[in-house]
C-alpha cells in the first residue's frame, strides 16, 4: 500500500474544505470507517506503538482502573445552586459584603482588618530610613 493514495485522499479532503484543516481532518476520520485501505495507510507507521500501548495498559491493569466509575463525595465548597453562582460572583467583585471569591468555607481567613502592632510599624520605618534616592 503506498503513500500516494494517502496523500491524494488528504489533498482531496483538503480541497473540499478550501483548505481548513480542521474539516478536512473530519472529513478524513468519516472517510476511515467506510475506505480501510485509507484507514491502513494512515495507521501503518503508527501500528506497532499503537499496540504496544495497549498491552501495556492491559498488562499493568490501568485498563481496570479506566472502567470503574469513582464515586467521589461532593465539593463541600462548590456552589450547591447553579442558579445563584453568577450571583456570587458578582458580589464578591462589588465588594458588598459577599464570600470572598476562592475564600469561602470555615478555614477562610478573616475578610477585616486587624490592628497593626507597634512592632511591624517600626520596622516598616526603620526600612524606609536608608539611603534616599
Amino acid at each position: 500500500m503506498s503513500n500516494e493514495y494517502v496523500e491524494s485522499r488528504i489533498k482531496e479532503a483538503l480541497k473540499l474544505s478550501n483548505g481548513n484543516t480542521t474539516r478536512a481532518r473530519q472529513q478524513i476520520i468519516a472517510w476511515c470507517y467506510e475506505d480501510t485501505k485509507l484507514l491502513q495507510g494512515l495507521v501503518k507507521p503508527h501500528l506497532t506503538g499503537i499496540v504496544a500501548y495497549n498491552i501495556e495498559r492491559i498488562t499493568s491493569g490501568r485498563a481496570q482502573k479506566a472502567n470503574t466509575p469513582i464515586n467521589r463525595a461532593p465539593d463541600p465548597r462548590a456552589p450547591q445552586n447553579d442558579e445563584n453562582f453568577g450571583m456570587e460572583i458578582l458580589k464578591s467583585i462589588a465588594g458588598n459584603a459577599g464570600p470572598m471569591f476562592g475564600l469561602e468555607g470555615p478555614s477562610a481567613p478573616s475578610a477585616r482588618r486587624t490592628g497593626v502592632s507597634a512592632k511591624h510599624i517600626e520596622a516598616i520605618k526603620a526600612l524606609t530610613k536608608g539611603k534616599k534616592t
